[in-house]
């Protein structure tokens, strides 16, 4: 698939478009992580030092097509004005005359920002009218949201029947690192993957059996890899098509299917309960796999450190809890300290605790997509980043 780069337009003088993935966390009111706003400013720059005036568009949260004041994109206009070190208008909208009239008076250089695109229900349905009116607002569509590109909207794939399309630099760096991640090097190529339930993840492993030399595994996953080699799987309830489906994937062949020498367990599902390690061969049936133990984080950081590509999607435990983010934590560390490999986060929750680490610099690429890298990995074609091919 051939996409074209926005470095390749001619911009000077015209109305760029520029679909964002704005869907900031916010806590009463604030930005908690401005992440995916910093990821997106070298293409906004880059239009801005070439002569376009830009109109800048993303959804936040789920309003469902109705405006709810709480998700309003005025928080988003404030950071992305400071971190630019410029004024970006409020366009309004999305919808109405508004965007219209901002337009006219923008003057080369200048930065709008629409209203919510999900404020219109014309955005999550790709409704054709709502698509020719974001259209109508610029002589040119350039689509920076990875993370929204496995949406078929209005903004991500409606537009581009109207205008000229490009991908953005940040589109262009996820498309390209993900992409990499999953061609063999020429060195060793490790996928940790994690997560609650195989179901969640099959396809990406699927994928992956033939596209890494070892795959690591852990998270609540685990429990069904175990049952497929007639171990206990502990107290977790896991369906019969989980355990045939982990059973398919180890008899698939391909890449090493590598699980844990060891678990943590806790009785209950719960952040108080005492962590307690078995070996995997002998987990009790009564207890409940939370991460993978320190003997298996010890011989995943080793075979972590002799990689030459890496790429990590889903965490080991359930990390959010003290006791349970030991592995999750020991292969972060792991990963940020092979400096020689190409590292790849798949966005999410794995990013999460990366950025809690402090180890996002140590990382060659943390997606900004989460469900969008999920969607990529398992091989499907991403509708917004389809709809820029040509």
């Amino acid at each position: 698939m051939a996409i074209r780069s926005i470095k390749e337009a001619q911009v000077d003088g015209k109305t760029v478009f520029v679909r964002v993935d704005f869907n900031t966390p916010m806590r009463n009111g604030l930005i908690s992580d401005d992440s995916r706003i910093v990821a997106a400013l070298p293409t906004l720059n880059l239009l801005r030092d070439n002569g376009a005036r830009v109109i800048v568009a993303s959804h936040l949260g789920r309003p469902a097509g109705k405006v709810i004041d709480d998700l309003r994109i005025e928080p988003v206009r404030i950071r992305v004005s400071e971190l630019l070190e410029v004024n970006v208008t409020s366009a309004g909208g999305p919808n109405g005359s508004s965007p219209v009239k901002t337009l006219e008076r923008l003057e080369s250089n200048g930065v709008a920002l629409l209203e919510n695109l999900r404020f219109d229900p014309g955005e999550e349905n790709n409704n054709p009218e709502f698509s020719r009116h974001l259209a109508s607002l610029a002589d040119l569509y350039v689509n920076d949201a990875f993370g929204a590109a496995h949406r078929a909207h209005a903004s991500t794939t409606g537009i581009t029947t109207h205008l000229p399309s490009y991908a953005g630099l940040l589109m262009e760096k996820e498309i390209n690192m993900l992409g990499n991640s999953l061609n063999r090097s020429k060195g060793a190529s490790v996928a940790v993957v994690g997560g609650a339930k195989v179901a969640d993840k099959i396809h990406v492993l699927k994928n992956l059996t033939s596209k890494v030399d070892t795959i690591l595994i852990g998270g609540g996953m685990l429990a069904a890899f175990l049952i497929a080699n007639n171990r206990s799987g502990g107290a977790a309830e896991i369906k019969s098509e989980e355990v045939g489906a982990a059973k398919n994937l180890l008899d698939a062949g391909g890449a090493q299917v590598i699980l844990p020498a060891d678990v943590v367990t806790g009785r209950t599902f719960q952040q108080n309960s005492i962590p307690t390690v078995y070996q995997a061969t002998n987990v009790p049936h009564d207890a409940l796999i939370m991460d993978i133990g320190p003997r298996a984080t010890k011989e995943y950081a080793r075979i972590l450190g002799i990689a030459n590509t890496i790429l990590w999607n889903g965490p080991m435990g359930v990390f959010e809890w003290e006791a349970f983010s030991k592995g999750s934590i020991g292969v972060a560390r792991a990963i940020a300290a092979n400096l020689k490999a190409t590292s790849v986060i798949g966005g999410g929750s794995t990013a999460e605790i990366v950025k809690s680490q402090n180890l996002s610099k140590q990382i060659t690429h943390v997606s900004t997509g989460g469900g969008a890298s999920l969607e990529y990995l398992e091989g499907k074609i991403l509708p917004g980043v389809a709809a820029l091919d040509w």
